[in-house]
Protein backbone atom coordinates (compact mmCIF):
# COMPACT_ATOMS: atom_id res chain seq x y z
CA UNK A 1 0.00 0.00 0.00
CA UNK A 2 1.40 3.48 -0.83
CA UNK A 3 2.83 5.37 2.15
CA UNK A 4 0.43 8.29 1.72
CA UNK A 5 -2.69 6.13 2.22
CA UNK A 6 -4.39 6.62 5.59
CA UNK A 7 -5.72 3.33 6.99
CA UNK A 8 -8.85 3.96 9.06
CA UNK A 9 -10.65 1.56 11.40
CA UNK A 10 -14.10 2.25 12.86
CA UNK A 11 -15.40 1.22 16.27
CA UNK A 12 -18.90 2.71 16.08
CA UNK A 13 -21.96 1.20 17.79
CA UNK A 14 -24.65 3.41 16.25
CA UNK A 15 -25.27 2.12 12.73
CA UNK A 16 -26.42 5.43 11.26
CA UNK A 17 -23.33 7.16 12.60
CA UNK A 18 -21.12 4.35 11.29
CA UNK A 19 -22.67 4.66 7.85
CA UNK A 20 -22.04 8.41 7.81
CA UNK A 21 -18.36 7.90 8.60
CA UNK A 22 -18.09 5.22 5.90
CA UNK A 23 -19.58 7.57 3.30
CA UNK A 24 -17.27 10.46 4.26
CA UNK A 25 -14.17 8.24 4.24
CA UNK A 26 -15.15 6.71 0.89
CA UNK A 27 -14.94 10.08 -0.85
CA UNK A 28 -11.86 11.32 1.04
CA UNK A 29 -8.72 11.23 -1.06
CA UNK A 30 -5.90 8.95 0.20
CA UNK A 31 -8.13 7.40 2.90
CA UNK A 32 -8.98 3.71 3.04
CA UNK A 33 -11.40 2.03 5.42
CA UNK A 34 -10.07 -1.14 7.03
CA UNK A 35 -12.39 -4.09 7.03
CA UNK A 36 -12.84 -6.58 9.86
CA UNK A 37 -9.93 -8.99 10.13
CA UNK A 38 -7.37 -6.68 8.49
CA UNK A 39 -4.14 -7.30 10.50
CA UNK A 40 -2.44 -4.04 9.52
CA UNK A 41 -1.93 -1.31 12.11
CA UNK A 42 -4.47 1.48 11.46
CA UNK A 43 -3.22 5.02 11.08
CA UNK A 44 -6.50 6.18 12.60
CA UNK A 45 -9.06 4.60 14.91
CA UNK A 46 -12.43 6.33 15.23
CA UNK A 47 -14.32 5.34 18.39
CA UNK A 48 -17.83 6.14 19.56
CA UNK A 49 -17.87 6.98 23.27
CA UNK A 50 -20.71 5.29 25.09
CA UNK A 51 -22.05 5.17 28.63
CA UNK A 52 -18.68 4.34 30.25
CA UNK A 53 -16.19 6.90 28.87
CA UNK A 54 -13.61 6.31 31.60
CA UNK A 55 -13.21 2.67 30.55
CA UNK A 56 -13.00 3.60 26.88
CA UNK A 57 -10.46 6.35 27.57
CA UNK A 58 -8.33 3.78 29.38
CA UNK A 59 -8.46 1.52 26.34
CA UNK A 60 -7.49 4.45 24.10
CA UNK A 61 -4.51 5.28 26.30
CA UNK A 62 -3.33 1.65 26.17
CA UNK A 63 -3.65 1.50 22.38
CA UNK A 64 -1.67 4.70 21.91
CA UNK A 65 0.97 3.78 24.49
CA UNK A 66 1.55 0.40 22.85
CA UNK A 67 1.58 2.04 19.38
CA UNK A 68 -1.20 -0.31 18.26
CA UNK A 69 -2.83 2.62 16.44
CA UNK A 70 -1.51 5.84 14.98
CA UNK A 71 -4.11 8.33 16.18
CA UNK A 72 -7.57 8.25 17.75
CA UNK A 73 -10.63 10.34 16.90
CA UNK A 74 -13.75 10.23 19.09
CA UNK A 75 -17.43 10.84 18.54
CA UNK A 76 -20.25 11.00 21.06
CA UNK A 77 -23.75 12.31 21.72
CA UNK A 78 -22.39 13.65 25.01
CA UNK A 79 -21.31 17.28 24.60
CA UNK A 80 -20.18 17.73 28.21
CA UNK A 81 -16.94 19.83 28.09
CA UNK A 82 -15.39 17.59 30.74
CA UNK A 83 -15.68 14.63 28.37
CA UNK A 84 -13.83 16.59 25.69
CA UNK A 85 -11.09 17.61 28.15
CA UNK A 86 -10.60 14.03 29.30
CA UNK A 87 -10.54 12.82 25.70
CA UNK A 88 -7.67 15.20 24.98
CA UNK A 89 -5.84 14.15 28.13
CA UNK A 90 -5.95 10.51 27.10
CA UNK A 91 -4.58 11.27 23.65
CA UNK A 92 -7.55 11.81 21.32
CA UNK A 93 -6.73 14.23 18.49
CA UNK A 94 -10.28 15.10 17.40
CA UNK A 95 -13.75 14.96 18.96
CA UNK A 96 -16.94 15.02 16.86
CA UNK A 97 -20.30 15.72 18.46
CA UNK A 98 -23.42 14.08 17.06
CA UNK A 99 -25.17 14.65 14.74
CA UNK A 100 -22.00 14.61 12.65
CA UNK A 101 -20.89 17.45 10.39
CA UNK A 102 -19.20 16.12 7.27
CA UNK A 103 -17.06 19.23 6.81
CA UNK A 104 -15.56 18.92 10.31
CA UNK A 105 -14.59 15.30 9.68
CA UNK A 106 -13.12 16.08 6.26
CA UNK A 107 -11.03 18.90 7.74
CA UNK A 108 -9.84 16.63 10.55
CA UNK A 109 -8.73 14.02 8.00
CA UNK A 110 -6.81 16.70 6.11
CA UNK A 111 -5.02 17.67 9.32
CA UNK A 112 -4.15 14.03 9.93
CA UNK A 113 -2.67 13.80 6.42
CA UNK A 114 -0.61 16.91 7.11
CA UNK A 115 0.72 15.46 10.38
CA UNK A 116 1.63 12.21 8.68
CA UNK A 117 3.38 14.11 5.93
CA UNK A 118 5.38 16.03 8.53
CA UNK A 119 6.34 12.87 10.41
CA UNK A 120 7.65 11.38 7.17
CA UNK A 121 9.85 14.37 6.40
CA UNK A 122 13.63 13.84 6.05
CA UNK A 123 15.52 14.20 9.33
CA UNK A 124 17.09 17.61 9.81
CA UNK A 125 19.47 16.44 12.51
CA UNK A 126 17.87 18.66 15.17
CA UNK A 127 15.76 17.69 18.14
CA UNK A 128 15.02 21.11 19.54
CA UNK A 129 13.73 22.03 22.98
CA UNK A 130 10.43 23.85 23.40
CA UNK A 131 10.15 26.36 26.26
CA UNK A 132 6.67 27.73 26.98
CA UNK A 133 6.58 31.00 28.95
CA UNK A 134 3.17 31.70 30.47
CA UNK A 135 1.92 34.38 32.86
CA UNK A 136 -0.01 33.69 36.04
CA UNK A 137 -1.98 36.90 35.34
CA UNK A 138 -1.82 39.76 32.89
CA UNK A 139 0.94 42.25 33.57
CA UNK A 140 3.52 39.88 35.10
CA UNK A 141 5.95 40.43 32.22
CA UNK A 142 5.67 37.07 30.46
CA UNK A 143 6.33 38.66 27.05
CA UNK A 144 9.37 40.49 28.44
CA UNK A 145 10.74 37.20 29.78
CA UNK A 146 9.98 35.27 26.58
CA UNK A 147 11.52 37.86 24.22
CA UNK A 148 14.67 38.40 26.27
CA UNK A 149 15.09 34.71 27.01
CA UNK A 150 14.96 33.88 23.29
CA UNK A 151 17.54 36.56 22.46
CA UNK A 152 19.77 35.47 25.36
CA UNK A 153 19.65 31.85 24.23
CA UNK A 154 20.56 32.92 20.70
CA UNK A 155 23.64 34.73 22.04
CA UNK A 156 24.82 31.56 23.77
CA UNK A 157 27.34 29.59 21.73
CA UNK A 158 25.52 26.33 22.56
CA UNK A 159 22.44 27.35 20.55
CA UNK A 160 22.81 27.60 16.79
CA UNK A 161 19.19 28.49 16.00
CA UNK A 162 16.33 29.94 18.05
CA UNK A 163 12.70 30.71 17.21
CA UNK A 164 10.23 32.89 19.15
CA UNK A 165 6.50 32.21 18.74
CA UNK A 166 3.78 34.65 19.82
CA UNK A 167 0.83 32.70 21.18
CA UNK A 168 -1.00 35.84 22.28
CA UNK A 169 -3.21 34.98 19.35
CA UNK A 170 -4.54 38.49 18.81
CA UNK A 171 -2.69 41.77 19.24
CA UNK A 172 0.54 40.19 20.49
CA UNK A 173 3.31 42.64 21.45
CA UNK A 174 6.46 40.86 20.29
CA UNK A 175 6.89 43.04 17.15
CA UNK A 176 6.80 46.14 19.40
CA UNK A 177 9.38 44.67 21.79
CA UNK A 178 11.76 44.00 18.88
CA UNK A 179 10.86 46.89 16.53
CA UNK A 180 9.68 44.49 13.83
CA UNK A 181 7.20 45.20 11.05
CA UNK A 182 5.61 41.84 10.20
CA UNK A 183 4.51 41.02 6.68
CA UNK A 184 3.11 37.64 7.66
CA UNK A 185 1.61 36.21 10.84
CA UNK A 186 -0.35 33.23 12.19
CA UNK A 187 -3.09 33.70 9.62
CA UNK A 188 -0.83 32.45 6.81
CA UNK A 189 -0.51 29.08 8.54
CA UNK A 190 -4.17 28.66 9.43
CA UNK A 191 -5.30 29.39 5.88
CA UNK A 192 -3.94 26.09 4.61
CA UNK A 193 -2.21 23.80 7.09
CA UNK A 194 -1.46 21.26 4.36
CA UNK A 195 1.06 23.74 2.86
CA UNK A 196 3.09 23.92 6.07
CA UNK A 197 6.62 22.66 5.60
CA UNK A 198 10.08 24.02 6.41
CA UNK A 199 10.30 26.15 3.26
CA UNK A 200 6.84 27.68 3.71
CA UNK A 201 7.48 28.38 7.40
CA UNK A 202 10.84 30.07 6.81
CA UNK A 203 9.13 32.41 4.34
CA UNK A 204 6.70 33.49 7.09
CA UNK A 205 9.17 33.85 9.97
CA UNK A 206 10.79 37.24 10.61
CA UNK A 207 14.56 37.33 11.12
CA UNK A 208 15.60 39.69 13.93
CA UNK A 209 19.02 41.31 14.16
CA UNK A 210 19.78 39.13 17.22
CA UNK A 211 19.50 36.04 15.01
CA UNK A 212 16.18 34.74 16.31
CA UNK A 213 13.30 33.88 13.96
CA UNK A 214 9.93 35.29 15.03
CA UNK A 215 6.39 34.13 14.28
CA UNK A 216 4.06 37.05 15.18
CA UNK A 217 0.36 36.92 15.96
CA UNK A 218 -2.25 38.85 13.92
CA UNK A 219 -2.26 42.59 14.65
CA UNK A 220 -5.96 43.00 13.90
CA UNK A 221 -9.16 41.02 13.41
CA UNK A 222 -8.86 39.52 9.94
CA UNK A 223 -11.28 36.60 9.80
CA UNK A 224 -8.58 33.92 9.63
CA UNK A 225 -9.22 30.49 11.07
CA UNK A 226 -8.29 30.10 14.72
CA UNK A 227 -5.20 28.09 15.62
CA UNK A 228 -6.27 24.61 16.73
CA UNK A 229 -4.39 22.13 18.94
CA UNK A 230 -3.72 20.05 15.83
CA UNK A 231 -2.23 22.98 13.91
CA UNK A 232 -0.06 23.84 16.90
CA UNK A 233 1.16 20.27 17.28
CA UNK A 234 1.99 20.11 13.57
CA UNK A 235 3.82 23.44 13.75
CA UNK A 236 5.85 22.65 16.87
CA UNK A 237 6.79 19.22 15.54
CA UNK A 238 8.14 20.93 12.43
CA UNK A 239 9.93 23.69 14.39
CA UNK A 240 11.52 21.19 16.78
CA UNK A 241 13.27 19.69 13.77
CA UNK A 242 14.36 23.11 12.45
CA UNK A 243 15.57 24.95 15.57
CA UNK A 244 17.66 24.14 18.63
CA UNK A 245 15.25 26.10 20.83
CA UNK A 246 11.68 27.28 20.35
CA UNK A 247 10.54 29.86 22.93
CA UNK A 248 6.80 30.48 23.14
CA UNK A 249 5.16 33.57 24.58
CA UNK A 250 2.12 31.69 25.84
CA UNK A 251 0.19 34.64 27.22
CA UNK A 252 -2.33 34.04 30.03
CA UNK A 253 -5.26 32.28 28.37
CA UNK A 254 -5.95 28.59 28.97
CA UNK A 255 -7.78 26.86 26.14
CA UNK A 256 -7.45 23.63 24.18
CA UNK A 257 -4.56 24.98 22.14
CA UNK A 258 -2.56 26.36 25.06
CA UNK A 259 -3.06 23.11 26.98
CA UNK A 260 -1.71 21.14 24.02
CA UNK A 261 1.34 23.42 23.98
CA UNK A 262 1.91 22.68 27.68
CA UNK A 263 1.87 18.96 26.93
CA UNK A 264 4.29 19.29 24.02
CA UNK A 265 6.75 21.64 25.76
CA UNK A 266 9.96 20.39 27.36
CA UNK A 267 9.93 23.17 29.96
CA UNK A 268 7.18 25.52 31.15
CA UNK A 269 8.15 28.79 32.84
CA UNK A 270 5.23 30.07 34.91
CA UNK A 271 5.91 33.75 35.56
CA UNK A 272 4.52 35.41 38.67
CA UNK A 273 5.17 38.27 41.10
CA UNK A 274 5.65 38.37 44.87
CA UNK A 275 2.12 39.65 45.37
CA UNK A 276 -0.77 37.74 46.92
CA UNK A 277 -3.22 38.06 43.97
CA UNK A 278 -0.55 36.81 41.53
CA UNK A 279 0.58 33.99 43.81
CA UNK A 280 -3.05 32.97 44.35
CA UNK A 281 -3.55 32.69 40.61
CA UNK A 282 -0.27 30.81 40.25
CA UNK A 283 -1.45 28.32 42.83
CA UNK A 284 -4.74 27.84 40.97
CA UNK A 285 -2.86 27.12 37.75
CA UNK A 286 -0.56 24.61 39.43
CA UNK A 287 -3.56 22.89 41.00
CA UNK A 288 -5.29 22.73 37.60
CA UNK A 289 -2.21 21.24 35.94
CA UNK A 290 -1.91 18.59 38.66
CA UNK A 291 -5.63 17.79 38.67
CA UNK A 292 -5.81 17.13 34.96
CA UNK A 293 -2.34 15.55 34.76
CA UNK A 294 -1.40 17.61 31.75
CA UNK A 295 2.29 17.50 32.58
CA UNK A 296 4.74 16.28 35.22
CA UNK A 297 5.25 18.58 38.20
CA UNK A 298 8.97 19.02 37.54
CA UNK A 299 8.32 20.38 34.02
CA UNK A 300 6.73 23.56 35.42
CA UNK A 301 9.28 26.08 36.73
CA UNK A 302 8.18 29.07 38.83
CA UNK A 303 9.85 32.33 37.80
CA UNK A 304 9.41 35.40 39.99
CA UNK A 305 9.71 38.58 37.93
CA UNK A 306 10.50 42.10 39.28
CA UNK A 307 12.01 40.53 42.38
CA UNK A 308 12.88 42.75 45.34
CA UNK A 309 14.73 41.23 48.29
CA UNK A 310 12.84 43.43 50.74
CA UNK A 311 9.41 42.61 49.36
CA UNK A 312 6.58 42.34 51.91
CA UNK A 313 5.98 38.80 50.62
CA UNK A 314 9.19 36.79 50.85
CA UNK A 315 10.38 33.94 48.62
CA UNK A 316 9.81 31.61 51.56
CA UNK A 317 6.22 32.82 51.86
CA UNK A 318 5.69 32.23 48.14
CA UNK A 319 7.18 28.72 48.22
CA UNK A 320 5.06 27.82 51.22
CA UNK A 321 1.90 29.12 49.54
CA UNK A 322 2.66 27.30 46.29
CA UNK A 323 4.12 24.17 47.91
CA UNK A 324 6.82 24.43 45.28
CA UNK A 325 10.35 25.83 45.06
CA UNK A 326 10.89 29.00 43.07
CA UNK A 327 13.15 28.14 40.14
CA UNK A 328 14.38 31.62 39.24
CA UNK A 329 14.09 35.26 40.26
CA UNK A 330 14.53 38.19 37.87
CA UNK A 331 15.53 41.46 39.57
CA UNK A 332 13.26 44.47 39.37
CA UNK A 333 14.65 47.09 36.99
CA UNK A 334 11.47 48.60 35.63
CA UNK A 335 13.14 51.73 34.29
CA UNK A 336 15.72 49.88 32.15
CA UNK A 337 13.23 47.27 30.99
CA UNK A 338 10.64 49.84 29.87
CA UNK A 339 13.29 51.93 28.14
CA UNK A 340 14.40 48.84 26.17
CA UNK A 341 10.81 48.05 25.20
CA UNK A 342 10.14 51.62 24.11
CA UNK A 343 13.20 51.52 21.86
CA UNK A 344 12.29 48.09 20.47
CA UNK A 345 15.44 46.41 21.74
CA UNK A 346 16.22 43.32 23.78
CA UNK A 347 17.86 44.01 27.14
CA UNK A 348 21.14 42.45 26.01
CA UNK A 349 21.18 44.92 23.12
CA UNK A 350 20.03 47.94 25.10
CA UNK A 351 21.83 47.53 28.45
CA UNK A 352 23.99 44.44 28.32
CA UNK A 353 25.78 45.18 31.60
CA UNK A 354 22.58 45.78 33.59
CA UNK A 355 21.73 43.34 36.36
CA UNK A 356 18.49 42.27 34.66
CA UNK A 357 20.22 41.57 31.32
CA UNK A 358 22.94 39.53 33.04
CA UNK A 359 20.28 37.64 35.00
CA UNK A 360 18.41 36.66 31.82
CA UNK A 361 21.68 35.52 30.19
CA UNK A 362 22.26 33.29 33.24
CA UNK A 363 18.70 31.95 32.97
CA UNK A 364 19.30 31.10 29.31
CA UNK A 365 22.57 29.32 30.15
CA UNK A 366 20.84 27.37 32.93
CA UNK A 367 18.03 26.23 30.64
CA UNK A 368 20.48 25.26 27.90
Amino acid sequence: MPENIIRIRLSIRTQDVKKEFEEIIAVSEDCQLQRSGDPNRPDLLIIEVGADPEKEFGVIESLLTSDAVGEVFLTSENTDPSVLMKAMRFGAKEFFTQPLKAQEITQALERLKARKKTSNRPETGKDGQIIDVIGSKGGVGATTVAVNLAVSIARNKSAESVALVDMNMLFGDIPIFLALKPTYHWGEITKDISRLDATFLMNILLKHSSGIHVLPSPSHLNGTQAVTPEIMEHLLDLMRGMFDFVVIDGGQSLNETSLRILEISDKVLLVSLLSLPYLSNTNKLLTSFNKFSYLPKDRVKIVINRYLKKSQVSLGDAEEALNKKVFWTIPNDFKTTMAAINQGKALTQFAEKSAVAKNLKELAATLI
